[in-house]
């Protein structure tokens, strides 16, 4: 047994571990993860996070489109009205012409109106309070007791956003959200990019190392446990999750997700992958998104019968690639990133039709 240790720039330690015998018996985590030379390869990368990710954001609440404020001129009871940014980022005040408040603060929107109305009115003192917020959001999806689009007026955690979505799924028989919650596949996504938050150590452990301040537009999204499927991504024609059943292998996943169990699978193109699949670097990640294991395998000799078939587990991802990879990292960042984005496209697709608005109420004063 080798074990060899790789330390790369980004602050990641990658383990692999390549085992073999004179036997010919494949060994190494997970079982059965095998390539063609017989060798199991398997990668488990930490996750990091980064220190300013866990401190809340000290930026200001700046207003955008939606936003309701309330304004009130001190002294006059008369003055107070309720008004909207709109969609060009104007509101409208007493006789003062569209102001445009997009992008200020508070105070700034305050000291713009105590401006323009100076123009008619000897300083004026005002209060601006902000009412309601529509332009932005936190994303919070999928096994939440109420899953939604949710304002955000202010610095959040992942734990009071989860919170905020009511924790605990509704079950008549009270059964906790880890209990429905596959942990493993939750994350965390920011602009496109994963964060490797460890939801089984916020949550069931309740390490606080892991709970992340969100921004506005953060994705969040606890899928259900009690779905169990195999995904089938990449390089295939109809990339789509499988439901998993005993014993399923590799092959027959591909088969499911593909609809080709039946073509010739020596015909490049007939068996559900495109014409640029790389089947010899075909990879299976398990475990939790945070830690995940990597093992590569020659499909192509798999199905050409050269290659033991390799059994499978609910929850794996199963990645087909359309050129070999360069460093294993790079390559488990890529099916990482493949899988987060489209679980998100879909989840983003189907919460579309909604959003869930929040009340605020935040002053200030003259």
């Amino acid at each position: 047994m080798k074990r060899i240790l790789l330390f790369c720039s980004t602050g990641l330690l990658l383990a692999v571990v390549v085992g073999c015998s004179s036997t010919g018996k494949r060994t190494g985590p997970p079982a059965q993860l095998v390539n063609l030379a017989g060798d199991s390869i398997t990668l488990a990368a930490t996750n990091q996070l980064k220190p300013e990710w866990l401190q809340p954001g000290t930026t200001p609440f700046t207003l955008g489109p939606g936003d309701r404020l309330e304004i009130e001129v001190l002294g006059n009871l008369n003055s107070r009205a309720v008004t909207a940014v709109g969609p060009d980022g104007k509101i409208y005040y007493y006789l003062l012409p569209g102001m445009n408040v997009w992008g200020l603060t508070l105070a700034e929107t305050r000291d713009l109106l105590r401006k323009e109305l100076g123009k008619y009115l000897t300083e004026p003192q005002l209060t601006v309070t902000l009412r309601e917020v529509s332009s932005k959001h936190v994303w919070l999806l999928g096994r939440l007791s109420k899953p939604g689009i949710y304002a955000m007026a202010a610095p959040m955690s992942l734990l009071e956003a989860i919170a905020l979505a009511g924790g605990t799924a509704s079950s008549g028989l009270q059964v906790s959200l880890q209990d429905l919650a596959d942990l493993r596949h939750s994350f965390v996504m920011r602009q496109g990019q994963f964060l490797p938050v460890d939801f089984t150590r916020l949550l069931r452990e309740g390490d606080t190392s892991q709970n992340i301040y969100l921004l506005p537009d953060d994705f969040v999204y606890v899928p259900s446990a009690s779905a169990q499927q195999v995904y089938v991504l990449g390089a295939v024609k109809f990339p789509r999750s499988v439901p998993y059943t005993d014993r399923m292998t590799l092959v027959s996943a591909m088969a499911n997700a593909t609809g080709a169990a039946t073509v010739d699978w020596f015909v490049p193109g007939n068996y559900g992958v495109t014409a640029d699949a790389y089947l010899s670097h075909v990879a299976i990640v398990r475990g939790s998104l945070s830690q995940p294991q990597l093992s590569v395998v020659d499909y192509g000799a798999i199905i050409k019968g050269k290659a033991r078939d390799v059994l499978l587990e609910p929850g794996d991802i199963v990645y087909v690639p359309n050129a070999p990879y360069s460093t294993l990292k790079r390559y488990l960042n890529t099916i990482v990133g493949t899988f987060i984005t489209t679980v998100a496209a879909n989840e983003g697709i189907a919460a579309g039709g909604g959003t869930t608005s929040v009340g605020t109420s935040v002053s200030v004063g003259k």
